[in-house]
Formats: C-alpha cells, sequence, structure tokens
C-alpha cells in the first residue's frame, strides 16, 4: 500500500479567477505547503478566460492599413487591455513574477525616453525634469517651463510656508492639492497624472486610501517639497554593476504571462465559466455554494474576488449591513484603443512615454500611451503602437460611442495632437464596464467597517479594498491567505490507502 492524499484537508474556495484570485490560491498552497498543513483549494471563474483585467494580445499585422491583405510585418505587436507593467516600488508583483520563475522575462521600461507631456492649451508640454509624482525637486527646469503660469509657480512655492495639518481626517485629494501647491498644480499636474491613475474625480478621490504618502510627508517634513527633496537626498545611489529596476516594470510577452504562468503552476481545481448563486452557512461553521449549473460545493473557508457589487449580492442574506456598505463602492466605466501604425506616419512624435490630458482641456480621451517607446519589443522595427486611455469620470461620453464612431473620434483627435492622417494598420479597443472602484472620501473607514460585519470563515479581497495595482491586488491576497489559513482548524491527515 501507498500513502496517497488525504480526503480530510480543509476546503478553501475563491470566487474571481482574475490577478486576486489566483495569486490568493497560489498564496494559499505556498504557505500551506511551508507549514505543512493539507489544504485543498477551488477557484471558480464565471468567465472562460482568466486574469480579469489582465489581458494580453500579440497581433500580427498587415504593411499597409488595416483593411489590406498584403503580407504580414517580420514581428509583432504586443498589445495589453489592461494593465502594461506593475510599480516596483511596491514588491509583490514582482516578487510573484519571480517565484513563478519569470526572472528571465521582466521588462522594464525604456528610461531614457522617459519624458511624460501634459497637453496644455492642445498642444503637448513636456513635464519638467524633477517633478516627483506631483513635486518639483528642481528649480531650474520648473522655473522655465510653460506648464504652470508665473502665479501658479508662486502659489506651489507657498507649500514651503504653509503650516502642516497634523490631524489624521481623510480628505480629497483636490482638496489636498489645492491646500498644498494651488489650483493650478491640480489642473495641470496633480489630476491628470494622480486622478487618471484611479480613473476618479480628484475632489471625491480620498488621498488617505490613494496616496497617503503625500499626508505622511507632510506631518513629517512640513512641506511636500521639503520631504520630496529629503527622499531625493536619501535615495541609496546606484551600486556599481548592479542590474538597474525601473520604476515600472512588465514582461516581454505582456502582464498576461504572470497570469499564464499562475495557471500553469496552481495545483488548485481551476473551474472556468461558473457561476456561484448562492451562498449557505453551515450550524457548525463553513459554507455551502451553490453553482450556475446546480452543483454544490462544501467549503470551510470563501474568499470573494469579485467586484464589490457582486460581492454585496452574495452576501445580502449573511451579511446585509457589509452588503449594503460593499453597494456603496461606486465604479466608472473604462476602455482604451491601440493602434498600430509606421512611425513615419506620426508627424509630430513625442519623445516620451505619453501624454496625460488634464480635465480643463475638455477632450474625449484621457491620455496616449506610446506603448512601443516604453516599452521595447512592442512593436516591430519601424513602427509604433499607441494606447489611447477614455471613460471613467473625465470622458464617460466616450464610453456611449460605438466602436466605428469611437475609432473616429480618437483618430480626429490623434490628428491633432501627433499629426496623424493615415489610417492605423489595426486597432484593438477594450472596454471594461463598471469595472473601476472609486476609494471615495472616507473609503478605508467604509472597508474597515464592511471587514468588522462579514460572518467568520467569509473574506474579501482585490481591487475594490485596499488597493487598486496589480502590486496591491497581490499584496492583499498574501495578506488574506494567511489569515484564512490563520483561521482554519488544525487538521491531523487521515491517511488513505491504496
Amino acid at each position: 500500500m501507498t500513502e496517497s492524499a488525504t480526503h480530510d484537508a480543509p476546503h478553501v474556495v475563491i470566487i474571481g479567477g482574475g490577478i486576486s484570485g489566483l495569486s490568493a490560491a497560489w498564496y494559499l498552497e505556498k504557505q500551506a505547503r511551508e507549514t505543512g498543513r493539507p489544504l485543498r483549494v477551488t477557484v471558480l471563474e464565471r468567465d472562460t478566460r482568466w486574469g480579469g483585467k489582465v489581458l494580453t494580445e500579440r497581433v500580427d499585422a498587415p504593411l499597409s492599413a488595416e483593411d489590406d491583405d498584403s503580407d504580414p510585418i517580420d514581428g509583432a505587436f504586443v498589445v495589453e487591455g489592461g494593465p502594461d507593467s506593475f510599480l516596483t516600488q511596491k514588491p509583490w508583483a514582482l516578487a510573484l513574477a519571480r517565484e513563478l520563475g519569470l526572472g528571465d522575462q521582466l521588462l522594464g521600461t525604456n528610461d531614457h525616453m522617459r519624458n511624460v507631456y501634459v497637453l496644455n492649451r492642445g498642444k503637448p508640454v513636456v513635464l519638467p525634469d524633477g517633478v516627483l509624482l506631483i513635486v518639483p525637486t528642481k528649480f531650474m527646469p520648473f522655473a522655465l517651463s510653460p506648464l504652470i503660469s508665473p502665479l501658479g509657480k508662486l502659489r506651489m512655492g507657498l507649500d514651503l510656508l504653509i503650516p502642516a495639518k497634523n490631524d489624521d481626517e481623510d480628505e480629497t485629494l483636490a482638496g489636498f492639492i489645492k491646500r498644498r501647491l494651488g489650483s493650478e498644480a491640480l489642473d495641470k499636474i496633480a489630476e491628470p497624472l494622480m486622478s487618471g491613475i484611479y480613473n476618479a474625480e480628484a475632489d471625491k478621490q480620498s488621498v488617505l486610501a490613494t496616496f497617503p504618502r503625500f499626508r505622511q510627508i507632510e506631518k513629517d517634513h512640513g512641506s511636500l517639497i521639503r520631504g520630496m527633496l529629503a527622499s531625493r537626498r536619501k535615495a541609496p545611489a546606484p551600486q556599481p554593476g548592479a542590474p538597474k529596476t525601473s520604476a515600472f516594470m512588465s514582461l516581454k510577452g505582456g502582464t498576461q504571462a504572470l497570469v499564464d504562468a499562475l495557471v500553469a503552476q496552481l495545483g488548485a481545481d481551476l473551474r472556468s465559466g461558473v457561476t456561484v448563486t448562492g451562498l449557505t452557512p453551515w450550524p457548525e461553521g463553513g459554507y455551502s455554494l451553490t453553482l450556475s449549473g446546480g452543483e454544490m460545493l462544501e467549503a470551510d473557508a470563501v474568499i470573494l474576488t469579485t467586484p464589490a457589487y457582486n460581492a454585496a449580492a452574495l452576501l445580502r442574506p449573511l451579511a446585509p449591513e457589509a452588503a449594503a456598505l460593499l453597494d456603496g463602492i461606486r465604479y466608472v466605466s473604462t476602455g482604451t484603443i491601440s493602434l498600430a501604425y509606421p512611425t513615419a506616419a506620426i508627424k509630430r512624435p513625442l519623445n516620451g512615454f505619453g501624454v496625460v490630458i488634464p480635465h480643463s482641456e475638455r477632450r474625449p480621451i484621457n491620455a496616449v500611451t506610446v506603448s512601443s517607446t516604453k516599452f521595447s519589443s512592442r512593436a516591430p522595427e519601424g513602427m509604433t503602437l499607441l494606447r489611447v486611455f477614455f471613460g471613467g469620470s473625465r470622458s464617460p461620453q466616450s464610453m456611449a460611442l460605438d466602436d466605428t464612431e469611437l475609432l473616429r473620434v480618437v483618430r480626429g483627435q490623434l490628428a491633432q495632437i501627433l499629426g496623424i492622417i493615415d489610417a492605423p494598420l489595426f486597432h484593438r479597443i477594450y472596454r471594461w464596464n463598471n469595472a473601476n472602484p472609486q476609494y471615495d472620501l472616507g473609503h478605508l473607514e467604509r472597508i474597515a467597517q464592511i471587514e468588522a460585519g462579514l460572518p467568520d470563515g467569509l473574506h474579501l479581497t482585490g481591487s475594490a479594498y485596499r488597493g487598486v495595482g496589480m502590486p496591491d491586488c497581490v499584496y492583499q491576497s498574501q495578506q488574506t491567505a494567511a489569515r484564512v489559513l490563520a483561521a482554519l482548524p488544525q487538521v491531523t491527515p487521515t491517511p488513505v490507502y491504496e
């Protein structure tokens, strides 16, 4: 007889197969393995594709316009439908990639081309050298920049004199920036750069939930400018011969390579095309899950990584107050359209990663990224791949356009901004309806109340709660996995003999 797997291992079911759900499964398995605990994990995803908003497409394109049947270009375009990279200052996604054996696939940004432009009165103006986040740390480049008016620059300088806010009360990003740096800094720098990350409205966005570092710098240094200068001075000098890590990293095959590696290496029972229609608690602890096909699953613990409104629907019979708070998390719809061109077709090229567009410019798009400049291996030689962002709180009207009209509008914007009049070699449109959670004022307090109201054995993790980026989602899943394992009863395995 040989000893095989035990049948009485605790069972954890994860609802949602995006980066949060797959990461939670990875860390459950890893932590259980490291502690020698038996565990079964099942991941349920209602879509037929894993990864949620993490989506990469590889496209071979024709030599001329997209309706041409000519031969393919030598090489391919790597098109991102969702996030194109992850922040390395938050190290968790980078660490996960390395754990999955993807270290040799990591791809940094082309930092020698790192310029970012801001559309100012219809023309791209480069963000001055030395601006860290939103704070100028070099005098001359900022003083000579036409982006901010002389009065606006003086107002930003008052940050050195304005007393710090020392309480722990939340405030909006707009309120914070206006208080420290003034309205022009909000309009031209903070709103397009900072709110753009969250697809949020600066006058509703919680600064403590999205950029807590700003408030901490203010507390520690009394001024954003002094704090960023101190941070710049304390930054460790690069070690000779040490590999340089970019602020943002991706993977040579695109961010979906992380999802594909998780799916390939997980030992969990992965089920796609399955919807959970109900949760029923057991009197002795644990849950029964009703699936769309009528099947029942039993679980000792459940992790919900779905959008907050879907989690609310499942939780409403069990925890109505937590469900009501989940329903209060706003979502907005966003989209991107990627377009490929011969580089020669761009008559006014940007010497940088792209251009962000302030709300005051009143455009139907929010930003343009030059994907093939930001990262190598995104377009064949002599070709350029652009990525245009639309929707959210700044251009919601564009989400209502059909694909034909959207392409027409976007091409008109690219003609005005970059001088492109040719038809693209191809384009790809990705729409994410009700997929972007909004961290409104008081968000962290709301999340604490939700978590306090959850029944035992039910856990929430994902972009709706404590960070929207890939590193944040991976970190939350890692922490959730640890809490789940800590709460599960210790089980002595009963061997099964064959």
